[in-house]
C-alpha cells in the first residue's frame, strides 16, 4: 500500500545525502553506486507527491487567483507539489458581483457557491495541506476554515496579499457589504494557521503582531510572458494604468496635474479596468476599456509610462499600505519607467530614480510625468533597469520555491 506524504519520512535521509560531510564521504564512492544513489533521491523526488489544496474566494480572472495560485500550480508540480485551487466564485458570478442592479442573481449565486464550498470539505480531508487564499468564502465566519483545521484536522496556510484585517465600506454595497464581509475573521485566521505567506513586509509585520508566523512572498508575473514590446514608438506617447472601480478613484486623485499637464505636452491617457465607460480628463485624449484577460499583457506593452497612484486618505487607515506594489511589478516585468506614490510596499518596489519616480503632490505628478515625456533616452534607460530589476528580484520560479517550503513547512 501506497503511503502518504504524511507517513513517508525521506527528509531524514535527503539531508543526510545533502549535508556537507557526507558528500565528501560521497566523493569516495564508486561511480555506479554514485549513480544509484542520485537515482533513488529522484525517484524519492518522483513518487512523494504532496497534494495541496487552495481556496480561493475568486477566479482566474482575479488578480490574486491568476498570480498567486493558478500561475504556481506547474511550477510547484515540478517540485513535488500537485496543487488544486478551488474558487468560491465562477467567472459569471464574479462578472456581476459589483453591479448592483443584478444584486438578486448574485445573491441566489452566492448561495450556491456556499454549498459547493461546503462539499470542499471533503476534498480539504485528503489534502496534506490547505492554503486558503485571504478567506474561503468572501463572506460571512470563517466556518469552512475552522472545519478543515478542527474537524478535518488540516494544515492551514493563510495567504494574505491585502491588508484584509483592515474594515473599509464597500463603494458597491455600502454598509450592508462591510457587515456582511466580517472583517475580524482575518485575525482568526492568523491564529488557526501553521503560517501565513504575505505579499509584503507590513501585512507580515501585522501578522507576526497578531501572534502568527508569517513569510514573504511577493506577487509577481510570469518575466517570459510580461515581457517589453517591440521599439515601435507611440506618437503620442501613452501614459497607461490598470485597476479596478475600486481602485479608480486613486487615479482621479492626479486628473488635475494630469489636466495641467496636458496644456504643455501631447499625450494620450489609456485607463483599462476602471468601471466605467467614460473617463473624462479636460484637454486629454483619453481611451477607456474594459479589463480583458487575453488583453492583459498587451495592455501594459502598449504603454510608455505607467501610473501608479494611491491615495492613503481612501477606504480604510493604512489600507493602502497593505497594496503589494503589484502593478510597479508588472511595469518593470514589461520595461517601462512609472511614476508611483511612496506608500507602502510601493515605496519599497525598485529602484527610486533608477527604474521609476516618486510623486506625491499635484505639482510632483506633473513635473515628473514632464521629466520622462521630455526626455526619450531616460525613458529607455529606466525602462531598461525596471525589466533587469524584475528579472533579478521578482520571477515565478524563485517566488515558487518559497511556496514550496512554507507548504512543506507546514504540513510538518
Amino acid at each position: 500500500m501506497k503511503k502518504s506524504w504524511s507517513q513517508i519520512d525521506f527528509g531524514f535521509w535527503i539531508k543526510r545525502l545533502s549535508d556537507s560531510q557526507h558528500e565528501i564521504q560521497l566523493l569516495k564512492l564508486t561511480p555506479l553506486l554514485q549513480s544509484k544513489i542520485q537515482n533513488l533521491k529522484s525517484k524519492i523526488n518522483l513518487t512523494v507527491i504532496m497534494k495541496v489544496l487552495a481556496l480561493a474566494s475568486y477566479p482566474i480572472e482575479a488578480a490574486a487567483t491568476r498570480y498567486r495560485l493558478a500561475q504556481f500550480v506547474r511550477p510547484l508540480s515540478e517540485r513535488g507539489i500537485n496543487l488544486t485551487v478551488r474558487p468560491f466564485l465562477d467567472s459569471r458570478l464574479f462578472a456581476s458581483l459589483y453591479k448592483r442592479e443584478e444584486l438578486p442573481r448574485t445573491a441566489l449565486g452566492l448561495a450556491s457557491a456556499s454549498l459547493h464550498r461546503v462539499g470542499d470539505l471533503l476534498a480539504a480531508r485528503d489534502a496534506d495541506a490547505v492554503l486558503v487564499q485571504r478567506e474561503a468564502m468572501m463572506f460571512g465566519p470563517p466556518l469552512i476554515e475552522w472545519l478543515t483545521v478542527r474537524w478535518g484536522r488540516r494544515p492551514m496556510v493563510l495567504d494574505l496579499d491585502d491588508a484584509t484585517y483592515l474594515s473599509y465600506t464597500s463603494p458597491t454595497y455600502g454598509r450592508l457589504g462591510s457587515a456582511l464581509k466580517w472583517f475580524g475573521k482575518t485575525d482568526d485566521l492568523i491564529r488557526w494557521a501553521r503560517l501565513v505567506t504575505c505579499g509584503n513586509r507590513y501585512i507580515a509585520e501585522y501578522v507576526e503582531g497578531a501572534g502568527g508566523s508569517a513569510r514573504i512572498i511577493p506577487t509577481v508575473v510570469d518575466t517570459e510572458k510580461f515581457r517589453p514590446r517591440s521599439t515601435v514608438k507611440n506618437d503620442p506617447l501613452v501614459l497607461g494604468w490598470v485597476g479596478t472601480h475600486s481602485t479608480f478613484p486613486y487615479l482621479e486623485m492626479i486628473f488635475p496635474a494630469l489636466e495641467q499637464l496636458a496644456r504643455s505636452h501631447s499625450f494620450k491617457l489609456k485607463v483599462v479596468g476602471a468601471g466605467r465607460k467614460e473617463v473624462s480628463v479636460p484637454g486629454v485624449e483619453v481611451q477607456s476599456l474594459d479589463w480583458n484577460l487575453g488583453r492583459e499583457i498587451e495592455d501594459f506593452q502598449s504603454f510608455d509610462i505607467g501610473l501608479y497612484p494611491i491615495d492613503a486618505r481612501l477606504y480604510a487607515d493604512k489600507w493602502a499600505a497593505g497594496k503589494s506594489g503589484f502593478k510597479a511589478i508588472q511595469y518593470m516585468a514589461v520595461g517601462i519607467p512609472f511614476v508611483a506614490t511612496p506608500v507602502g510596499a510601493c515605496a519599497e518596489v525598485g529602484e527610486p530614480e533608477v527604474t521609476h519616480l516618486f510623486a506625491s503632490t499635484m505639482d510632483e505628478w506633473r513635473e515628473q510625468l514632464a521629466s520622462l515625456l521630455s526626455d526619450d533616452e531616460r525613458r529607455m534607460r529606466m525602462g531598461t533597469a525596471g525589466r533587469r530589476h524584475a528579472l533579478a528580484h521578482y520571477t515565478v520560479p524563485a517566488q515558487a520555491d518559497k511556496l514550496a517550503q512554507a507548504l512543506r513547512e507546514a504540513a510538518g
